[in-house]
């Protein structure tokens, strides 16, 4: 026992390193993990003081718990069994894929991640960006049953949305986005699930994948988490509202149903003076697909330019970005013969749309695109009519100066190059006709 052993000094340090590894795994990382956890307990128990809706323990489990309490739940484990029957698969096999399934979609929520960063990133990207305006904030959320679970149900205009209603909603709650295909790039697919966002693919058709997506929306329905979805399903090709789809908003209500607690659905109304994908839109509605090809070397050297037009001064926000609450609803005061999908969807798409701001950019777009040339007296005249009449049916219309209303939008148009002018006649550019169009869509319904 007290003999000598000579080791060879790699050897000698290759056991330091295994024994400093099993202490830092077996004493040191639970307590540093312990300390970290109550620190951000008491961070969220600070915000939660200060939210309209307190961010739910659901969202705060480990994401190895939440994958863990997905895949053996016995709806999960009863579609693996079906799912190998059908493939002809080992049912082990099956489970990985449910699994597997399971790590895409699950978030990985971090209080400082969204509070600390996402936040003030979305508040310094949508101010640089745009003119942020709130046209009408009243979503009724103070006097919603706190037990209640809310969903905020928006248009889907441009990838921007997500950047501006995190800011918008700062004060009320950590949402929980539904997110595309499109982000699941790393790093930033990192970041978003950090932000407590979950991935869909939206166009599978694979039954294991669609029921482990409905049952972890329903767990989080039936726990209280805040969510936010597109019900539209996608972009908007063309600027105007879409027909809903009902998948996500379904999960959302079975989830409801099971856990037997309320949901409010509060319909959000977005809308631009400029959208920052409309040309890969409009490519994408001319071909008839929707296949986005946003190059990062376009997005790079677009981002150059910009910086050097604040460089030289000669940079332009570009026009407004405004969001609209419209009139919650709540499901249990719906009659029984309109709770279903498809019902509520219509009349949460119904809502939106009544919210839509009408903003400079698209009021002058479809003007000019229904009158044909005008000069700018008309021009001003016919913008002014126009607000007045939509104000008096209720419409959303951002409280501004409208003679500057029309400066500015013209200002914006210029820029594009969207508007010609033959001496005092006023017109829209030949062949811009289209973008033109797509601007006016957003408000096609309301005027």
């Amino acid at each position: 026992m007290t003999s000598q052993v000579t080791l060879p000094l790699w050897a000698f340090v290759l056991i330091l390193l295994f024994a400093a590894v099993t202490f830092a795994s077996h004493f040191l990382f639970p307590s540093v993990r312990w300390f970290f956890r109550r620190r951000m307990e008491r961070a969220v128990k600070k915000l939660n003081g200060r939210l309209e809706r307190p961010i739910q323990p659901f969202k705060l489990l480990r994401r190895q718990d939440m994958i863990q309490r997905l895949v053996y739940d016995p709806e999960i484990t009863q579609a693996i069994v079906d799912h190998a029957k059908e493939e002809a698969v080992r049912e082990d096999v099956a489970f990985e894929r449910a699994r597997r399934y399971a790590k895409e979609i699950v978030p990985s929520f971090s209080a400082w991640a969204y509070f600390g960063f996402a936040i003030r990133a979305a508040r310094l990207l949508s101010t640089s960006l745009y003119r942020v305006r709130m046209v009408h904030q009243d979503s009724g959320l103070a006097n919603v049953d706190p037990e209640a679970t809310v969903v905020f149900v928006m248009n889907h205009r441009s990838n921007m949305d997500y950047v501006l209603v995190t800011y918008l909603a700062a004060d009320r709650s950590a949402l929980s986005y539904a997110v595309g295909e499109w982000a699941r790039v790393w790093p930033l697919s990192r970041l978003i699930r950090a932000m407590g966002a979950y991935f869909i693919r939206r166009k599978s058709r694979n039954d294991l994948y669609r029921k482990v997506l409905a049952k972890y929306v329903q767990q989080a329905t039936g726990a209280g988490v805040t969510q936010a979805v597109f019900p539209e399903g996608g972009l908007s090709l063309d600027g105007s509202l879409a027909a809903p789809k009902v998948g996500i908003l379904k999960y959302i209500l079975e989830g409801a149903e099971a856990a037997k607690r309320d949901v409010v659905f509060v319909p959000i109304a977005l809308n631009y003076d400029r959208v920052l994908e409309d040309t890969i839109l409009m490519r994408a509605q001319a071909k008839g697909e929707r296949k986005f090809r946003a190059r990062i070397s376009v997005v790079f050297f677009a981002i150059l330019r910009q910086i050097w037009l604040r460089i030289t001064g000669k940079f332009h926000r570009f026009g407004y970005a405004a969001v609209s609450f419209g009139e919650p609803l709540t499901l249990s005061q719906v009659p029984e013969e309109a709770s279903t999908p498809d019902a509520i969807s219509a009349t949460i798409m119904e809502r939106i749309a009544a919210a839509v701001p009408v903003l400079p950019v698209p009021l002058i777009s479809h003007l000019l695109l229904t009158n044909g040339a005008m000069s700018r007296p008309d021009l001003e005249l016919a913008y002014t009519e126009m607000l007045t009449r939509l104000e008096a049916a209720q419409v959303h219309v951002p409280r501004n100066n409208r003679d500057y209303a029309v400066d500015f939008g013209l200002r914006n148009l210029r820029e594009r190059r969207l508007v010609v002018e033959d001496g005092e006649r006023i017109s829209i550019a030949p062949g811009k006709e289209a973008l033109a169009g797509f601007y006016a869509n957003s408000i096609r319904h309301l005027v």
